[in-house]
């Protein structure tokens, strides 16, 4: 049984770049929930402490690179699709004190998809990166049909772990060019562009057809959406899956709906936004 929360938190490092605040807090006021959703930077080391001083506060919040995978072993109990992804980024406290971890990035990438797509994709999808964020994108991908995936990442061992436990991924490259040949549509699951102006994979080296999604955000959108979208490609950054899968996590501490308009409003209307 969840218990409802008394304390509401985002877990990262950095976390000052997050907009889960806005919307989240705006989501709050809306319902009339006293609470008040804050961003913690919490440094790797001290993550677990952390965790199990929030588990007697009684706490639920969201978790952000790089926590995501840390959290699963933290948790006393997943959800099975947290477990098929290996990574938490939404957790809440039960009756016991305990903490249980969820994944709704997996909902969240889907929700990304849809909107930046118009249906979900079918063939090869080229996946850059091998971290908590690639394993949802997998855990989403394995449940459309017609799809297979290529994947990248610059370490080899990490490439080879997250390939084996996801048999979607039918061919793995340490070249983010070669990774994107053929590809219908091309994931960013990389930290490149989130405090910096680093490409992925360069513009030219993509399919002249292929759509870009960014699970990075940005104010005005990324580096690589904007060039690609000049470009004549389809392009969508990470900011419908933020705001899907906190609207996911909202309705999981509180069994009520999110109110995504609200939500949504908040972040484009916000005065930095």
């Amino acid at each position: 049984m969840i218990v409802r929360p008394r304390r509401l938190v985002l877990l990262g490092h950095p976390v000052g770049h997050s907009l889960s605040p806005i919307f989240q807090n705006a989501a709050l006021r809306h319902a009339g929930i006293p609470l008040v959703y804050e961003a913690l930077d919490i440094a790797v080391p001290d993550l677990a402490h952390a965790v199990g001083l929030l588990a007697e506060d009684a706490a639920a919040g969201n978790v952000t690179v790089p926590h995501k995978e840390s959290m699963v072993a933290i948790c006393a109990e997943r959800t099975p699709l947290a477990e098929r992804a290996g990574a938490v980024n939404t957790f809440w406290t039960d009756e016991s004190g305990g903490i249980i971890g969820d994944n709704t990035d997996v909902g969240g990438f889907d929700a990304l998809v849809r909107e930046t797509l118009g249906a979900l994709p079918k063939g090869r999808i080229a996946l850059l990166g091998a971290g908590g964020a690639a394993a949802g994108v997998l855990a989403a991908v394995e449940q459309w049909s017609g799809c297979e995936v290529t994947l990248y990442n610059r370490t080899t061992t990490r490439l080879a772990r997250l390939a084996a436990r996801f048999p979607v991924v039918t061919r793995t490259v340490d070249d983010p060019a070669a990774a994107v040949r053929d590809a219908q549509v091309v994931v960013n699951a990389t930290t490149a562009g989130l405090e910096d102006d680093l490409l992925p994979v360069p513009i030219e080296a993509l399919p002249f057809d292929c759509a870009v999604i960014d699970l990075v955000y940005r104010v005005g959108g990324t580096p690589w959406v904007r060039a690609a979208a000049r470009c004549g490609h389809r392009a969508g950054d990470g900011l419908p899956m933020l705001i899907e899968q906190g609207a996911l996590a909202f309705e999981r501490w509180f069994g009520i709906p999110a109110p995504r308009d609200v939500m949504w409003d908040s972040v484009t209307m916000a005065p930095d936004a």
